[in-house]
């Protein structure tokens, strides 16, 4: 049988192995019957996304509330130009992105995607080429899917 203990538990090692989750002491896990809540500060967006996916794998989790903060260290800190301008690159590179239909927006290391794409996983890969970038705090993903 599956408890919230095992759960908590479960994540809690899966969290200490994962090597993507540099401090796992700095997320506060809770589970309660499916729903996990994560909670606390970690240093990259890529660290709180780790952390989701993680809790995402464990059995008998249904639902993650994501409630991890982003804050930054000083030397992980960019300018958003300088975001932008590695967000445009990274989408030119990426041949299952259709860079040339995708904006990119950057406010205090909030990105913001927009514009359109044939498939869902253009959509999917332009988010985890943003996810991977330096700097940034959070995404959000407003491509439109227009599957023909």
């Amino acid at each position: 049988m599956i408890t919230n203990t095992t759960v908590e538990d479960d994540l809690r090692t899966l969290l200490l192995l994962d090597e993507r989750v540099p401090d796992p002491g700095a997320v506060a896990v809770s589970a309660d019957d499916g729903l996990v809540t994560l909670r606390g500060t970690v240093g990259s967006f890529a660290t709180r996304r780790a952390a989701v996916n993680d809790a995402r794998s464990i059995e008998g989790v249904e639902e993650v509330d994501d409630e991890l903060q982003v804050r930054l260290l000083d030397e992980d800190r960019r300018e958003d130009a300088e975001i932008r301008g590695a967000a445009l690159q990274i989408l030119t590179w990426d041949s299952a992105v259709p860079s040339e239909l995708i904006d990119v927006k950057v406010e205090e290391g909030w990105v913001t995607l927009k514009g359109d794409a044939d498939y869902q996983f253009q959509s999917d890969a332009a988010f985890d080429d943003m996810a991977r970038l330096y700097g940034v705090v959070g995404i959000t993903n407003e491509i439109r899917v227009t599957t023909p």
